[in-house]
């Protein structure tokens, strides 16, 4: 058969796996009807056949495949007919795998047990990867991902992607963008997914070797989606914002000085919803650092978080971490334990995703990994009440930087009556709290149980990951988040006993 002067992206496909003899893609078409009638429970599928004369119009782009027989080919090749028939790439295209229907099947599996994932492997161009679109839910903006699947084998404590796949890695990862490579074990027989980071993959592929190893930690089940939806969703926004948060934090030292402040969400239309939360938590923090002064008793902070969304903040933002050790620090030669109450309705729960609920527990975890004592109220008519930090009897904070109307909310008072009304609050929020137990480990054990959270499952997933580490999973970019928070977290639930 000749090679055509302009070939169709069907030809180029075809040509790359062999299968232009008409008897050889005979044979896959049967095959691809076969596994096609099954997949989409549909009998006639199986049944579908070409004329070689047929074959050889639709590889010129002159005839196009229709009904039962489109649907046949864009489940085997992962292009639709219209892009089959157009013309092929005339630059260099190194093409993937088909990967296993098994596989794609487990995609869309997947697909179906998270509500804000929108996972397509197949791209419109041979050799570019497919997208992953991650919803933001409440509070974060959304995002994309390019992502590429490969067949993989298990091998120890890991999974690999082998030779054959070799040149396409090197070809998909060389491009500095931010992609995911997804492991999948549909040809062996498995519904599990496993994902790794591109840039890690192209470091390890810088050497000379012939499989990219991924760590079976990295399993793609609702604590590594918690951690990617929430890490790829608030990366990518403060990235977007990086030109005009650098910009803007110029100008906080006006506010910084006043005894209090607030901006109106309405005053930073260009912010995304992210870099809105980043910069109150920015002066937030900065006020606090200013007025938190050393106390007899150790302070209290009354969090906001009731989601997700809210707790990837306390996660990933530089700013959050330094008000833990702030408290931390305040709290070290002070009488009573520092802590943190969340007041989180069972209405939260109930309307709160698996994984949201996920980075919660993760936030609750990192707040008792600086030794401050976590307790959670449910009363749903506390669940408005503003952020602040109490130093009992001295002083109280408000440092609200989750507030639906403004970026921040910033004050602090010595007035003795409002100072002793935050304290009455905040003892009677504690006073029912479903997260009262002595030590650390029993309190986050309660708290599980209360967001409806696999404790025994969890601790085993978070000892997995806090072994090898979380940065072959993700690779942050902007320099206003890192990844200690949630390492942290990992690591102090995973030292937890994994049962009752």
């Amino acid at each position: 058969m000749h090679t055509l002067t302009h070939p169709t992206l069907l030809y180029a496909v075809l040509e790359k796996r062999q299968w232009l003899r008409f008897e050889a893609f005979q044979r896959q078409l049967a095959n691809a009807g076969s596994r096609a009638a099954e997949h989409y429970r549909n009998p006639r599928l199986a049944t579908v056949s070409v004329t070689k004369l047929t074959f050889k119009r639709w590889l010129a782009g002159e005839q196009e495949p229709r009904g039962d027989t489109a649907t046949v080919l864009e489940f085997w090749l992962g292009h639709t007919v219209k892009d089959l028939l157009g013309p092929a790439p005339t630059r260099k295209v190194v093409l993937p795998r088909v990967p296993h229907d098994a596989s794609l099947a487990a995609v869309h599996s997947f697909d179906v047990r998270f509500d804000s994932s929108h996972l397509s492997v197949n791209g419109p161009m041979p050799g570019t990867g497919g997208v992953w679109h991650l919803d933001g839910l409440r509070i974060l903006d959304g995002t994309s991902v390019a992502v590429q699947m490969y067949e993989a084998e298990p091998q120890g404590d890991t999974v690999v992607i082998g030779p054959d796949d070799q040149e396409h890695l090197r070809y998909f990862t060389r491009a500095r963008r931010r992609a995911l490579l997804i492991a999948a074990l549909g040809a062996r027989g498995a519904d599990d997914l496993y994902v790794i980071d591109a840039a890690h993959a192209r470091r390890h592929l810088l050497m000379p070797v012939d499989r990219l190893p991924i760590p079976i930690a990295y399993r793609l089940d609702e604590l590594v989606y918690a951690l990617l939806w929430a890490a790829l969703n608030v990366d990518d926004s403060l990235l977007a914002d990086d030109q005009a948060l650098h910009a803007e934090q110029q100008h906080l030292e006006a506010p910084l000085a006043q005894p209090r402040s607030a901006a109106a969400r309405a005053a930073y239309p260009d912010l995304t919803d992210v870099g809105a939360a980043w910069l109150g938590s920015h002066v937030c923090a900065s006020y606090l650092r200013r007025h938190l002064e050393t106390t007899d008793a150790a302070p209290w902070l009354w969090s906001r978080v009731q989601y997700g969304g809210q707790a990837a903040g306390w996660l990933l933002f530089t700013e959050r971490h330094q008000v833990l050790q702030l408290m931390q620090e305040r709290s070290a030669d002070a009488e009573g334990t520092a802590g943190c109450l969340f007041c989180i309705p069972e209405s939260a729960v109930k309307n709160s995703e698996p994984y949201e609920r996920l980075l919660l527990l993760l936030t609750m975890a990192l707040m008792e990994s600086y030794g401050l004592t976590v307790h959670i109220c449910t009363e749903q008519a506390y669940s408005n009440a503003t952020e602040f930090v109490l130093a009992p009897q001295r002083l109280a904070v408000v440092a609200d930087w989750l507030s639906p109307d403004a970026v921040w909310h910033i004050d602090s008072t010595t007035s003795r009556s409002e100072i002793n009304s935050l304290a009455h609050a905040l003892d009677q929020a504690r006073s029912h709290s479903i997260a009262s137990a002595r030590t650390p480990h029993e309190r986050l054990l309660q708290a599980a149980n209360y967001l409806e959270c696999e404790w025994g499952w969890l601790t085993t997933r978070c000892r997995e990951l806090s072994a090898y580490g979380i940065s072959g999973l993700l690779h942050l970019r902007s320099h206003l988040v890192q990844p200690s928070g949630i390492e942290r977290a990992l690591s102090f639930l995973g030292g937890s006993p994994s049962t009752r």
